[in-house]
């Protein structure tokens, strides 16, 4: 039994006029055990639903030594109510019941592994979910599945889902993953190929996370040619491995350079053009990490087919892009800017911020943050922290600090480390705002205006795992 914590009660609900409370738990459904909200609303699509929930006073059972007895702690109350046809009316503070589904694999390249010491817990959960697969667009690598697991896909349709591939060869995939055989439940699980066969009802959102020298080159020519005559797979993103300085104990991995990136952009883009023929769709999409790296102009925005898997890295830049700047006033009050963001994006942002120069009053510096906490190998502006930019900006320095929304916890002013922007702000001695998710947000928060401009992504896959580190 995996008792759900109900977090709120929807007023006139079946369940408020019940008598279901904030705190109470729900039990099972139609008898049934419920292990996440998927199984929830699969047993209420069946028309009528029984509800059993409980109200703990206290913690429902425990034990404790009284005089060589044990005490058993009363347990919680239970009531049922049923509906028909209807919402019961029930949020729940998790969307998982019965804990995340963790990862099979011990990864050359895994960025759990490469984490420093001293974050809080949900950094370190190394979670490999199909269900927040489904939910949220998480990528999972199908290794840790049972038998009961894929039947379960394919019988509720759980597509799409968001799957890591790295290579189509079976051999090597093993090599770069490294799955634990006391991980894998099911065997079949570890042959990528036979997943995807078995999945085919399933759409499949891919991505191959390039390690120079081990999967990339005909490796990755290879693994495109198998996952582009595959219907079920929509597209293909290619990232490049990210790396930071704690690799103690880690197997060598490298970084791609200039050159190495170009190659990949040359076979990428032979396969854009055929696939484009051939299925209509360009199907393969390089972050754009390889385009900034390489020194070549990005794709247009038509060219990422409706950006969608930006929150992968790629397209963020165009999509940064493509709202331009808003008509700029001749002046405005002086003021001086840090525009802090990371160093591989710094050159790009300079260009497209060089118009607001042009405003009297406004001095705009560009500053690229080296990374303080992960290492000068993480380049990307998402994961600077608040000890980053206390090392590269000076207290009073100038008049407002903006930093990347993307380094910002979800819905909240608080980055990776826990400092908030509001430390900042004090520590500095100077106001300090998120910058927005376009250049037209950007530039109306340079020019004064109070934008709501946090990252508002909505419920996430890492906010499960927050969650979760929490409990």
């Amino acid at each position: 039994m995996y008792p759900a914590q109900i977090k709120s009660v929807a007023p006139g609900s079946p369940a408020e006029r019940a008598g279901v409370k904030s705190g109470d738990q729900l039990l099972r459904v139609n008898g049934q055990a419920v292990t996440d909200i998927l199984a929830y609303r699969a047993l209420l699509e069946a028309g009528r639903a029984s509800l059993e929930i409980a109200r703990p006073a206290a913690p429902a059972f425990f034990a404790v030594a009284q005089d060589h007895h044990t005490i058993k702690a009363q347990e919680a109350p239970t009531f049922t109510f049923e509906v028909e046809w209807e919402d019961p009316g029930l949020e729940f503070e998790e969307v998982l019941f019965d804990g995340i589904k963790k990862c099979a694999n011990k990864c050359d390249f895994c960025y759990i592994h490469q984490m420093p010491r001293g974050f809080r817990k949900s950094l370190y959960i190394m979670d490999d979910d199909f269900r927040l697969s489904f939910l949220y667009g998480s990528f999972v690598t199908l290794t840790n599945l049972t038998d009961a697991d894929v039947n379960r896909i394919l019988d509720e349709n759980l597509s799409p889902l968001y799957v890591s591939v790295h290579t189509a060869n079976i051999e090597l995939r093993q090599d770069l993953m490294k799955w634990w055989k006391l991980k894998v439940k099911d065997e079949r699980t570890t042959n990528i190929r036979d997943m995807i066969e078995r999945l085919e009802p399933i759409d499949l959102y891919t991505q191959v996370v390039l390690v120079p020298g081990r999967n990339d080159g005909e490796h990755l020519d290879e693994t495109l040619a198998y996952l582009a005559g595959r219907p079920n797979v929509i597209s293909a993103a290619v990232v490049p491995v990210g790396l930071t300085d704690h690799r103690n104990n880690l197997a060598h991995v490298d970084t791609f350079d200039a050159d190495g990136a170009r190659d990949v952009l040359r076979r990428v883009n032979l396969w854009r053009a055929r696939l484009l023929q051939e299925r209509g769709t360009r199907f393969v999409f390089p972050s754009d990490e390889f385009y900034l790296l390489a020194g070549e102009s990005l794709p247009s925005e038509e060219e990422y087919e409706g950006f969608p898997m930006l929150e992968n890295g790629v397209g963020m830049v165009r999509d940064f892009l493509t709202e331009g700047l808003p008509p700029l006033p001749a002046r405005v009050s002086p003021r001086r800017v840090i525009l802090a963001t990371g160093t591989l994006f710094a050159p790009a942002l300079e260009r497209a911020v060089e118009p607001l120069r042009d405003v009297e009053g406004l001095q705009i510096e560009v500053r690229p943050i080296i990374n303080r906490t992960f290492g000068v190998a993480t380049t990307v502006a998402g994961l600077l922290t608040g000890r980053c930019f206390r090392h590269a900006v000076e207290p009073g320095e100038a008049d407002l600090l903006i930093v990347p929304p993307t380094t910002l916890r979800y819905g909240t002013e608080l980055m990776l480390d826990d400092v908030s922007l509001n430390e900042l702000r004090g520590e500095l001695r100077m106001d300090v705002r998120p910058g927005g998710s376009t250049l037209g947000e950007l530039a109306r928060v340079l020019l004064g205006e109070d934008l709501n401009s946090q990252p508002q992504f909505g419920f996430s896959a890492h906010a499960v795992k927050e969650q979760r580190g929490q409990a």
